[in-house]
């Protein structure tokens, strides 16, 4: 059985964001141990989260995580590949992907994004917007060392809400949004931030 990732200071800078934002219906896709999905279902302004690991192991750990926080109601969890077996639209899907470079025999799912690191991310961006509501947004975490580039955003509007240096790699915290939409994120300036 897959190692699942155990909170690390990216998890925990996304679930400020996800305190922050989030409300309505929510997938949180690449639940791990749940801290995000847990995190979301104590707001009152979430309706609904569907928690979605391709770990079963995960999926079991989360909802035992959710059932001593007390929000196991309030939360569906799917065994799925990303959205092989997701249906419906949200106005929120938080992802902390795996997002690190391939290091051979020691990878795990839980942390590698595949050979170049961005690989799974770039999967979850072709096909995240089909499962967005109009005016929905993603958030989620990536690195330097994912080796991504302006041209895997392609198709929505990217704002930084923070970056932090860990050890050697700098994560990246982002909200992204359809560039059309009328939600918040993209009123007032509508410059693209630099990938780094």
């Amino acid at each position: 059985m897959e190692d699942v990732y155990k909170p690390g200071e990216d998890s925990y800078l996304l679930q400020r964001y996800v305190e922050k934002l989030v409300s309505g219906r929510v997938l949180d896709m690449g639940t791990g141990s749940g801290i995000q999905a847990i995190t979301a279902a104590e707001k009152n302004e979430v309706s609904h989260v569907l928690a979605v690991d391709v770990n079963p192991a995960a999926l079991i750990l989360a909802e035992k995580r959710a059932m001593r926080a007390g929000v196991a109601s309030r939360i569906d969890f799917l065994y799925s590949d990303l959205f092989e077996n997701i249906s419906g639209s949200y106005d929120w899907i938080i992802f902390n992907a795996p997002y690190l470079p391939s290091e051979g025999e020691i990878d795990e799912a839980s942390w590698t994004g595949g050979k170049t690191g961005g690989e799974i991310i770039k999967r979850f961006l072709k096909t995240a917007q089909d499962y967005l509501n109009k005016d929905g947004s993603i958030l989620m975490i990536y690195s330097t060392h994912s080796s991504l580039n302006p041209d895997d955003f392609k198709g929505y509007h990217l704002d930084l809400l923070e970056e932090t240096w860990i050890f050697f790699e700098k994560i990246h915290c982002v909200r992204l949004t359809h560039p059309n939409s009328d939600s918040e994120a993209n009123k007032g300036s509508t410059c693209e931030r630099k990938i780094r």
